[in-house]
């Protein structure tokens, strides 16, 4: 299910997101691939504090409507994290709540538009899969704290930290994420199933160069690989997210395609 939305994001180049849905739907087998339509406005905050809201509920229901029939575990591509909510509420539905979230990212993405300093929906993403922030926007089955794994994270806000210290949610923090350390945080869920967040910002700025909010010393490309056939030798997969892909131009989303294809692999093989 590919989402090009691209309103979530703060970046200056958020529109980039479009190209890198559609650059990665290309290499996607086109009788299984599905495109959710996103309007080409803007949008508008109707006085929520969260930027281009309009459009990202507008997204928000053309996804839930899309998954509505899917009975096997959809990986959505983005455009920005937002389009987890609906994904997520999907596969919580599909398991009967039994799904755990591992969430790779290099931002936990724990904002409300009250911490929020931008304003933009995408950091908000996990917050809203918990059923916190805007009633419109938190998820309709939401995961408990308890069962969501952050791996991967090293760029977090004040308001963030504070919230993970008195949260139950485990942190697996920068690179040093291991299969055993993601495995054990996994299984101390309970959840016989896991739906897997990939933000690409969550690599090695030295294996991604298409991704707005880069930051070093991620998780290393044959790393992840590692991890995500781990986590789907253990568990059942419930779905799937592969957002954040914004190349600059056609020839660096050629170049960037092979590492989200061994993701992708990981994921569906």
């Amino acid at each position: 299910m590919v989402v090009p939305q691209w309103q979530g994001s703060s970046s200056t180049r958020a529109m980039q997101l479009i190209d890198g849905a559609e650059a990665i739907r290309g290499d996607l087998p086109s009788r299984s691939t599905r495109v959710v339509d996103v309007p080409n406005g803007a949008g508008d905050a109707l006085g929520t504090g969260i930027q281009r809201f309009s459009s990202i509920v507008t997204v928000r229901e053309r996804l839930r409507e899309g998954l509505r029939t899917e009975a096997e575990p959809v990986v959505c591509i983005g455009g920005g994290c937002g389009i987890e909510i609906a994904a997520i509420d999907h596969a919580m539905r599909s398991s009967n709540g039994d799904t755990a979230v591992v969430w790779f990212d290099a931002h936990p993405d724990l904002h409300t538009a009250e911490s929020s300093p931008s304003g933009a929906f995408d950091g908000m993403a996990l917050r809203a899969v918990l059923g916190e922030g805007h009633e419109v926007l938190a998820a309709s089955n939401p995961v408990p704290a308890e069962r969501v794994v952050l791996a991967g994270i090293r760029s977090v806000d004040d308001s963030e930290t504070r919230f993970i210290e008195e949260s139950p949610l485990t942190t697996l923090p920068g690179a040093d994420v291991t299969t055993e350390s993601l495995l054990a945080a996994l299984e101390a869920t309970g959840a016989g199933s896991v739906y897997v967040h990939i933000d690409l910002d969550v690599l090695d700025p030295a294996d991604i160069d298409g991704t707005h909010w880069a930051e070093p010393f991620g998780i290393p490309l044959a790393s992840l690989v590692e991890l995500l056939a781990a986590v789907r030798g253990r568990f059942t997969l419930s779905g799937a997210g592969i957002t954040g892909f914004a190349p600059a131009s056609a020839a660096a989303a050629s170049d960037d395609l092979a590492a989200i294809l061994r993701i992708l692999g990981a994921l569906t093989r």
